[in-house]
């Protein structure tokens, strides 16, 4: 009888612990839960239900990973493929919301980072990017992200003479820069996965690479890697007068936004608000682009 008891009282504990691991663990579910923190959150980009239905294809429940493997081999400008959708409509939105907000900011260098991976940095970078050369304003696109950055295949573009190859001097700024399907956009893939990033991004070459770009353009926008994998977004951090962080719903929680804000901060980065992606009115089995969350492992793409 004492043994049955003891077992059953195990069994409770467990689950005890496992439920409230799970609530600890509870992602962001409301743009609320960022600005009880004191994060200004610039826009809620919703799901869209059509990037949603061309990368699932059959239609059909698939896995996590099956999703996020499409997700990177299927990506699109959905600026340009569905101007009307509403997470484009949510970007717009927060085009104008940074209009005002970087007009006091010292200089044209806006960064968007993220906790972790897969919160869809990339996504909102590579958009917001369109949308605001479609006002006529001239806009380069710098994927910083040099170990696993895909912003080329949103493109269509090759990933040679990149990032990577500018700042170990292999390339020269104009060599690198390449068109997009607008005219007023241009981008700066992530070149050759290099074994040191963060030292590449240490070095004078990349201070001197964003001053000639930011005397060409109009607004340079750089997509980083998330803060809470790696250092590079920190460093990065030092060049810029904007930084935006990405939060996934359902995927980040508050504290993973916190503690990257902090980690920011203490390097000397102010955080300007934030950026909750993927909204969703239900909860589902999987996410609208794919994503999963896979921890803070953040090994190179070769």
């Amino acid at each position: 009888m004492v043994v049955l008891i003891g077992l059953v009282f195990g069994i409770f504990v467990s689950a005890g612990i496992v439920f409230g691991r799970m609530f600890l663990r509870r992602g962001i579910e409301s743009p609320e839960v960022l600005e009880e923190l004191g994060i200004n959150v610039y826009a809620s980009v919703p799901v869209s239900e059509w990037l949603t239905q061309k990368q699932s294809k059959t239609g059909k429940v698939i896995t996590k990973k099956a999703l996020l493997k499409q997700k990177e081999e299927t990506q699109s400008l959905l600026a340009l493929d569905n101007p009307a959708d509403l997470a484009i409509e949510a970007i717009r939105s927060l085009r104008t919301s940074l209009h005002f907000a970087m007009m006091e900011s010292s200089n044209n260098v806006l960064m968007i980072s993220g906790a972790s991976p897969n919160a869809g940095k990339s996504f909102i970078s590579s958009n917001l990017a369109v949308i605001i050369a479609q006002t006529g304003k001239k806009v380069l696109l710098i994927d910083a992200d040099m170990r696993k950055g895909y912003i080329h295949r949103v493109f269509g573009k090759n990933n040679d003479n990149g990032l990577s190859d500018i700042l170990s001097g292999k390339v020269e700024f104009e060599k690198a820069v390449k068109n997009s399907q607008l005219e007023n956009l241009n981008f700066v893939c992530r070149g050759q996965v290099p074994p040191n990033p963060s030292e590449l991004l240490m070095h004078p070459r990349f201070k001197a690479f964003l001053d000639q770009a930011s005397s060409n353009y109009d607004l340079i926008l750089i997509d980083t890697p998330p803060i809470l994998a790696v250092t590079d977004a920190a460093i990065i951090g030092q060049y810029v007068g904007t930084a935006l962080l990405v939060a996934r719903f359902e995927l980040n929680t508050a504290k993973e936004i916190e503690i990257s804000k902090r980690r920011f901060e203490q390097s000397g980065v102010p955080v300007k608000g934030c950026i909750l992606n993927g909204v969703i009115k239900k909860a589902s089995s999987y996410y609208g682009y794919g994503y999963n969350h896979y921890g803070y492992t953040y090994n190179s793409d070769k």
